[in-house]
């Protein structure tokens, strides 16, 4: 029987050596009182990466995908929803909105939408440089070469999210795609230079403590530098719509143990934890959590981009991830709004 004084033991030794074993990880998931856990991972969080909250400007440019994963509301079977894609023109003025509000850093996202060329993507991103932003891009599984060409146009960083390292529970949700690939993405994605996210989703059918505790071990593995955690929110017209939905708790615990693993690197507190919990962004940042993303889309876009309920209201300048809302809470947090492009300040050992 593990009792309270293992586990301080246990979050001491996660927070001055930054890791543990397996079965440690799955005990503090499991832990009933977080509270010390939350405590390590923001005192972590302040030495390694500072108070300022790095704000990435996210452009959602087309909600057409290929995949028929079984929890996202964009699968390419759900016929449901209206498909929009945005014009290279529409996209460079939203990066011009977000570099004149003050923004450093562009997501560029949309489904696995093959219309769009590679060559037409690396003029935007060449655009977009020109604004002296940092580019992240979170558009799918690529070839190699494909990569490689939008590193050389200037894209900076990549979010691809693996969402369980579990192969069996990954094939299950993901028909007609393969781990193995997603894996090779990653890889390839680290040895051509980009800064490298991927992350978890929380609370899918059939997934365990264990299961999260090997997506934290991979993360190490590969020395992630950004990891975005969220919580699994049932959609309708998905195979998932009737299924429960991811624990808040066991998210913030994820954070922090994300925090502890990888102190230096970049966490964001998800839209989709502020969708589910309305103190969701405050709990991720007092969590280890150093960036947030607001989404500098136009209005007309956001509402189509559906990946799970709640995430954009009729009026998208209440939504969550609103710019300013955004930059109130942040200051509310006595936390600081990052002026830099905010890449992964490597720490040494």
């Amino acid at each position: 029987m593990i009792n309270e004084k293992d586990n301080d033991v246990l979050i001491e030794k996660l927070e001055t050596q930054h890791d543990i074993e397996k079965e440690e990880v799955v005990m503090l998931l499991a832990l009933k009182d977080p509270s010390k856990l939350y405590q390590a991972a923001d005192r972590v969080r302040r030495k390694y990466v500072g108070d300022d909250v790095h704000l990435r400007g996210l452009i959602e440019f087309s909600n057409y995908c290929n995949n028929t994963c079984f929890y996202c509301g964009l699968r390419g079977p759900n016929r449901t929803i209206k498909r929009y894609r945005m014009e290279p023109e529409e996209i460079i003025q939203c990066a011009k909105y977000g570099a004149a509000a003050g923004l450093k850093t562009i997501v560029l996202q949309s489904g696995e939408d093959k219309y769009f060329k590679i060559n037409t993507l690396c003029k935007i991103i060449e655009e977009i440089k020109k604004l002296d932003m940092a580019i992240t891009l979170s558009i799918g599984e690529l070839t190699t070469k494909d990569y490689a060409e939008l590193k050389k146009a200037g894209a900076d960083r990549y979010l691809l999210r693996i969402e369980t390292t579990n192969k069996e529970l990954y094939q299950k949700l993901h028909p007609g795609m393969s781990y193995e690939n997603r894996v090779r993405c990653l890889m390839d994605l680290k040895e051509l230079g980009y800064e490298v996210g991927t992350g978890s989703l929380v609370g899918l059918p059939g997934q365990t403590l264990e299961m999260l505790a090997d997506d934290l071990i991979f993360f190490k593995k590969i020395d992630a530098d950004m990891l975005g955690i969220g919580p699994f929110i049932p959609c309708e017209n998905t195979p998932l719509e009737r299924e429960k939905g991811g624990n808040v708790e066991i998210v913030l615990k994820m954070l922090a143990l994300s925090r502890l693993l990888l102190p230096d690197i970049n966490i964001p507190a998800t839209t989709a934890l502020a969708v589910k919990d309305k103190e969701g962004y405050i709990k991720g940042l007092k969590c280890g959590a150093n960036v947030i993303m607001p989404n500098i889309g136009k209005d007309e876009y956001k509402k189509l981009y559906k990946l799970y309920p709640g995430k954009v209201p009729d009026n998208p300048s209440e939504a969550v991830n609103s710019l300013e809302n955004i930059k109130k809470l942040i200051l509310s947090q006595n936390r600081t709004i990052g002026k830099d492009k905010g890449y992964r300040k490597k720490i040494l050992n």
